[in-house]
């Protein structure tokens, strides 16, 4: 749930330092004279060794953050931006240590975040005018006008006195916090270079962007100079982080990043042209493009624990008032049955005691006629809108659910299965675990084969852990969740990444991230939804096909610093051979270790409201 507006913005302001001390005492001096004064400063220590620790020990009104290894501005800024939540602002100011702000930089932002008018709410992210020692705009930190700007957006900034933009610097950017808590940190693994411009388009895709040109700063960097200056060895970074930036981040489109590409390969080739050891660069280009095709970045939580920092502080739990509005998300394909669908639908729309506000269908793709008779009955004849999304061509479930979850309207989401039951009550069950602060709730399930109704034909139940720790320590072996019955915030899983494309486990790798990630998990025990299991089911348990995902997992959670070579090894040894037993083994081994067949009984089966 968004804050309610205060007259005067709560700003909290965030400063990155590593060995500049009299630099950021410059800064720090110029922060407490702003005009609009922040009602904290954060400061993060990346392991100065020049008496920047000691130095801040003398200032008071800090909150100073230390850590024992330098992670980059890019781990900086994560750890800055996260301990400001603490202080619930309304408004974040990330600024870099040789940063010295003008007296009225913050108001002149703030002013126009308040008064704001336009297409995409109140601006994401705003940005200062940046200049050098000498007063001129400085080359390295000035943001170009939003491609493509339409002219109601250009008329809406200009009411405000500011340029619409896509991405912003850190060396002076404002972030609205609610934004903030929707869409996560920066990237830590970044360590520099294209951070801010990933964390930043993030931050704006969707919404707005403001270069304000009066709020002033002055950067202080050693020389004037732009971003394809001679970097060095340090291109590597900027080779890494671009095709980490185009082919992991959602910060850009499609269309844009073929845009922001080709504008790279120009800079490229300019930097080339500029450079006095061009051998240099090659070889930091060839380690660069090793490095951003292979693994993905590490989440935050890997990353920054060497460095003495770890994510979810308690503090940061954001609750939401009783009743809030939420979105469900299925997803169907040609090979759903109609029928199955149908009851999925009415169990989880018109019998529930606390129906979603709206429903978001995907269509993986062309379906039979009969399937998409019955979508369009649905659609037409349910009391809840119901948002029917086609794809062009099946593309499977992890991309099809991140087209879904980007038609959501609502903050809390709901999956469903096509061809599973919820029970009558499961959303009145968990949406309050969801507004009480939970970033994913989950729930027990019963499986059945034809008739959930007959207790006969309740083949097996599964109940998840309910205890977050639980959760958090069994997570790197077997998925905690199941997926049929999980509703959780839309902005946790944007932070974590969203689905992805990793056909049959998509949805495990998905959870790993988000609670790896510091997402607040919870489970109910009770059996919520009925899985239909039906002919097949402990044959699509096995098999090639599966065994190649779950290798595909295992080496996903590796490369992102999940799972250590131990833990490794064991779940390819444990959960790869389980795919290759005989499936009579297989049945076996399941409902023993898994569908807890010990509580199937009358009680079992509760009724499913028909």
């Amino acid at each position: 749930m968004g804050r309610v507006a205060r007259v005067s913005p709560r700003v909290v302001a965030v400063v990155v330092t590593w060995n500049r001390r009299d630099l950021l005492e410059e800064s720090l001096d110029a922060l407490a004279a702003q005009t609009h004064v922040p009602i904290a400063t954060v400061v993060v220590d990346n392991a100065s060794t020049d008496g920047t620790g000691d130095r801040l020990l003398q200032r008071t009104g800090l909150d100073v953050v230390t850590l024992a290894e330098n992670t980059g501005g890019a781990g900086g800024f994560a750890v800055g931006i996260e301990q400001a939540l603490v202080h619930e602002p309304d408004l974040v100011w990330l600024l870099d240590d040789d940063t010295v702000p003008t007296a009225t930089a913050a108001q002149e932002l703030v002013q126009a975040w308040a008064t704001y008018d336009g297409p995409g709410g109140r601006p994401a992210v705003l940005a200062s005018r940046v200049v050098w020692a000498d007063g001129c705009d400085h080359p390295m930190n000035t943001p170009r006008v939003k491609p493509g700007a339409t002219f109601t957006e250009l008329a809406a900034a200009a009411a405000v006195g500011c340029l619409p933009v896509r991405s912003a610097s850190f060396v002076s950017i404002m972030c609205d916090a609610d934004v903030v808590l929707a869409r996560g940190l920066p990237v830590a693994d970044y360590f520099l270079w294209n951070d801010d411009f990933e964390y930043s388009t993030r931050l704006i895709r969707g919404r707005a962007g403001l270069y304000s040109p009066s709020s002033v700063v002055v950067h202080k960097t050693r020389t004037f100079g732009a971003t394809d200056a001679d970097p060095g060895e340090r291109f590597f970074y900027e080779v890494r982080n671009k095709l980490w930036l185009f082919t992991r981040s959602r910060g850009l489109s499609p269309r844009e990043k073929a845009m922001y590409g080709a504008s790279t390969l120009r800079r490229w080739a300019r930097t080339f042209r500029g450079s006095s050891d061009r051998a240099v660069l090659r070889r930091a280009l060839g380690r660069g493009l090793l490095s951003g095709l292979r693994p993905p970045p590490r989440l935050n939580a890997v990353v920054l624990a060497p460095a003495g920092w770890s994510p979810a502080c308690p503090a940061q739990t954001v609750t939401m008032s009783s009743g809030q509005p939420f979105s469900l998300l299925m997803s169907t394909y040609a090979g759903d049955d109609p029928g199955f669908l149908r009851r999925a639908f009415v169990s989880s729309v018109a019998e529930q005691s606390r129906p979603p506000a709206e429903v978001v269908l995907v269509q993986d793709g062309p379906v039979p006629p009969e399937l998409a008779a019955v979508i369009t009955e649905l659609a037409e004849q349910s009391r809840v809108p119901v948002r029917h999304v086609v794809m062009g061509a099946h593309v499977g479930l992890g991309p099809a659910l991140d087209k879904g979850l980007a038609s959501c309207h609502h903050e809390i989401v709901a999956r469903m299965d096509a061809d599973d039951i919820s029970r009558p009550d499961r959303f009145e069950r968990q949406l309050p675990v969801i507004e009480a602060g939970a970033d994913i709730v989950g729930s027990g399930l019963l499986e059945f084969g034809a008739d959930p109704g007959d207790p006969a034909d309740i083949v097996g139940r599964r109940t998840p852990p309910t205890d977050p720790d639980e959760i958090r320590r069994v997570i790197r072996f077997r998925d905690p969740f199941n997926h049929p019955s999980v509703v959780y915030r839309k902005g946790a899983v944007l932070a974590a990444g969203g689905y992805s494309d990793l056909a049959l486990m998509e949805d495990y790798l998905l959870f790993t991230r988000m609670v790896e990630g510091g997402a607040r998990p919870a489970n109910l025990p009770e059996p919520l939804v009925y899985y239909r299991v039906g002919a097949g089911a402990y044959a699509r348990r096995g098999g090639r096909d599966l065994l190649r995902a779950e290798l595909a997992l295992q080496r996903r959670l590796r490369q992102l610093g999940l799972t250590t070579r131990r833990q490794y090894a064991r779940n390819v040894a444990v959960r790869g051979g389980y795919r290759l037993v005989p499936e009579a083994l297989r049945r076996v081994a399941y409902r023993a270790l898994i569908a807890n067949r010990g509580t199937r009984s009358a009680d079992a089966a509760p009724s499913l409201g028909r």
